[in-house]
């Protein structure tokens, strides 16, 4: 990508640069990321929004720590594009998020400066800590002094997870040195951004300050107990004057030095604040207040449509190649308001991700049945557990790899009372663009294996609405797992729960499909009949429970062939593989094999990895000929 045209960008090859640039020319250079960011992200698509918001934020953090020595860990992770231009990325940018390319979010094996890879939310104090530790134990193994730096940047967002909150409690009654940047950008830079605010900072970061602190907590620690009334009284007291004159109470309880909040989109405040606590002993909390989308109107006026965007022109904001066809999603928002409307026990939850589910219409004709728990996946299932046992039919609707984070809950407050919960799991299967963070290519393999939960995968839109149907008037759980994807219109009119769909008669080979698989399925079993081989071809639809009859009849062909849109361990082809016990004919599953799985287009990544139909035609008439 050129930078030519960027005067101060272009001298840019690692932060090393960015100590010598005076402050006007660090204004600059925010200006051109901003710039340079909008013109490589309408070409590639990306998290934008974010990104546009904690500019001058990287620019400061980048100036006064030394990094690679000291650590940044960027919390989710879409927010470090500023981060991997100012370390020397900016070039790459036009394979962002593309087959070989750049990844989108943090990556160790990318860069130096990346200390720690992320994807998902809530983990940057939690790893920070880690960091913190592992230094501190290095020398005090080795006997010398460390002067490394770490530092965990978390969003207001991500706080609503709780591991970061498990991250906080670790970290403050450790007393280990870390730093950690709350980003939040809900609130608007209000008047206590400005001389009073920086004023408190300044006297709190006094060596002073904080050894007159620590003494009035030592002195109040020894004042002797001199009756419950008398006590309760300074306990108020000291609280209610603790409330009005410093701002993070929140955090101090929990042994953090709170400064804040500051001006995030001011350089020489971010760097002033930094340079002042970078030193100080045990955990600190940096609260820095930024506007999402910063520096382009249409993201700051709307940052979630422009929180993770395809290519779209600067222009009009319109994002190109907008879809024609429904996908999954939109077909599962349709059909889960007519449920809802026809069934007042019906719920919807989700985790931060309305848009991203299909939840929109529900929350806006449904809303008080509607609940957006925050970034808690774990939360999300317990609470429709709760809604479940008390009577009402939620529907759960998160990630195929965002629902990973609640395992334990689906097995132990769902599964195990066999309560009428359903999960809608989009985004299943190979995902476009974000790697291997976000691939949902995991969950056939962590919910098969769960008692009492029904797992189906629908191949379009008529059966996911059969699905959708079936579910809400199931007494127990159920799992719908589906990518992000168009959704094929086949009109199927013979949906039976618990069967297989028999589509094409053939002889002695079966191809079975789980899933959108289907599509290539058809086109396998047409380009295996112009090879001369004439397969019979299935739609498992229910993947647990298996069809035992549909298992039976598989058992009398001569060969079996399965292909999903999952990992191959644990996935559906080992599970029928399992099932049809004493089948001595050929059994060959198709699926992504044990590794993680790269970023690419769903259509990249299936031709890479042997998944298309061209590819598995090939690959099962040769196998045919050496069997």
């Amino acid at each position: 990508m050129n930078l030519e045209k960027y005067a101060v960008l272009k001298n840019i090859e690692s932060p090393d640069d960015l100590k010598l640039l005076s402050d006007a020319s660090k204004r600059m250079l925010a200006k051109e990321v901003r710039a340079f960011i909008l013109q490589s992200l309408s070409d590639t698509g990306g998290h934008l929004a974010s990104n546009l918001g904690v500019v001058e934020l990287t620019i400061a953090l980048h100036s006064v720590f030394d990094t690679p020595i000291d650590k940044i860990v960027w919390d989710v992770g879409h927010q470090s594009y500023v981060h991997k231009i100012l370390t020397g990325r900016a070039a790459a940018f036009e394979k962002l998020r593309k087959l070989d390319g750049l990844s989108g979010f943090p990556k160790r094996t990318e860069s130096k400066y990346d200390s720690f890879g992320t994807g998902h939310s809530s983990t940057s104090i939690s790893a920070a800590m880690g960091l913190a530790t592992a230094r501190d134990l290095k020398a005090q193994q080795t006997g010398t002094k460390s002067d490394e730096k770490v530092v965990a940047v978390i969003g207001d967002g991500s706080m609503t997870g709780g591991l970061a909150y498990e991250g906080l409690n670790n970290a403050g009654r450790s007393h280990t040195d870390l730093l950690v940047i709350l980003n939040d950008n809900q609130m608007s830079i209000a008047k206590n951004v400005g001389a009073v605010s920086r004023h408190l900072n300044n006297i709190r970061t006094r060596s002073s300050y904080l050894d007159v602190k620590a003494g009035i907590h030592e002195a109040l620690d020894k004042l002797p107990v001199i009756g419950a009334p008398i006590t309760k009284g300074l306990e108020r007291v000291k609280s209610a004057v603790k409330n009005v004159v410093v701002q993070g109470v929140l955090f101090e309880k929990m042994g953090f030095n709170y400064f804040g909040p500051v001006d995030g989109h001011n350089i020489a405040e971010l760097e002033n604040i930094l340079k002042q606590i970078k030193n100080i002993k045990g955990p600190v909390l940096l609260h820095v207040l930024t506007k999402k989308g910063k520096g382009w109107k249409r993201a700051e006026k709307n940052p979630s449509k422009f929180h993770g965007v395809g290519a779209f022109c600067l222009e009009t904001g319109i994002v190109a190649g907008t879809k024609n066809s429904k996908t999954y999603t939109d077909v599962f928002s349709e059909e889960i308001v007519k449920l809802a409307s026809q069934d007042s026990r019906i719920t919807a939850i989700t985790a931060s991700m309305p848009d991203g589910t299909g939840l929109n219409a529900f929350k806006s004709l449904c809303p008080k049945r509607f609940f957006d728990v925050g970034i808690a996946e774990g939360h999300a299932v317990t609470f429709a557990a709760g809604q479940a046992a008390a009577g009402l039919k939620p529907f759960v609707c998160i990630y195929s790899s965002f629902l990973q984070r609640a395992y334990d809950m689906i097995i132990h407050d769902v599964c195990i009372p066999n309560l009428p919960v359903t999960f809608i799991l989009d985004r299943a299967g190979a995902v476009a663009g974000d790697g291997e963070t976000h691939q949902g290519l995991y969950d056939y393999a962590y919910l098969m294996h769960i008692p009492n939960l029904v797992v189906m995968a629908p191949s379009g839109a008529s059966e996911l609405r059969a699905m959708l149907a079936f579910a809400a008037k199931h007494d127990g759980p159920v799992a719908i797992r589906y990518p992000n994807d168009a959704a094929p219109d086949y009109e199927f009119s013979d949906f039976e729960p618990y069967k297989a769909q028999h589509i094409v008669r053939g002889e002695k080979i079966a191809v079975v499909s789980a899933g959108h698989m289907l599509t290539t399925g058809i086109a396998l079993t047409e380009r295996l009949e112009e090879m001369g081989r004439f397969p019979s071809l299935y739609n498992v639809r229910f993947v647990k429970p298996l069809d035992q009859a549909f298992i039976d009849k598989l058992k009398t062909y001569d060969a079996v062939f399965t292909i999903e849109d999952a990992c191959k361990i644990g996935g559906v082809g080992q599970c029928i593989r399992a099932a049809m016990h004493g089948y001595k004919g050929l059994f060959q599953s198709f699926a992504f094999g044990d590794k993680f799985i790269e970023t690419g287009t769903r259509k990249q990544l299936f031709e890479r990895y042997g998944l298309d139909a061209a590819n598995l035609a090939v690959t099962i008439d040769d196998m045919l000929r050496a069997d």
